[in-house]
């Protein structure tokens, strides 16, 4: 069987079969299981992948390609972790947004004014 359409939710969800289209879960976890077969451009907040991915990737959080994982395509995440003999053929970009806010309150508050009491 294979799913055709736009996928979306805010629930975590484990994929195991066939699914073309767009799949939109930004603020969960999707897992594409060992059997699965996705032909789809994917944004969520968490990838972990065992199956086949052919589509861009966008992650808010941590993509994790597992040893049996086959990736075609863009990935763009804050975080990327992938195993011994997964494969992954496309560009990634590694996200520095979250560092970036993070160095630049730091930053300020280093560069802010001592208050010194009267």
């Amino acid at each position: 069987m294979t799913i055709r359409g736009e996928l979306s939710g805010k629930e975590d969800l484990y994929l195991d079969g066939m699914v073309e289209g767009t799949i939109s879960l930004p603020e969960s976890r999707l897992t594409v299981g060992p059997n699965a077969r996705v032909l789809a451009d994917i944004e969520v907040h968490d990838l972990i992948v065992y199956g086949h991915v052919e589509g861009n990737i966008r992650a808010g959080g941590r993509i994790e390609l597992r040893e049996s994982a086959v990736v075609k395509g863009d990935i763009v995440a804050e975080r990327l972790s992938i195993e011994e003999n997964a494969r992954i053929k496309g560009k990634v970009e590694l996200s520095e947004v979250a560092d970036s806010s993070r160095r630049h309150l730091v930053a300020d508050s280093l560069s802010a004014p001592a208050h010194t009491p009267a």
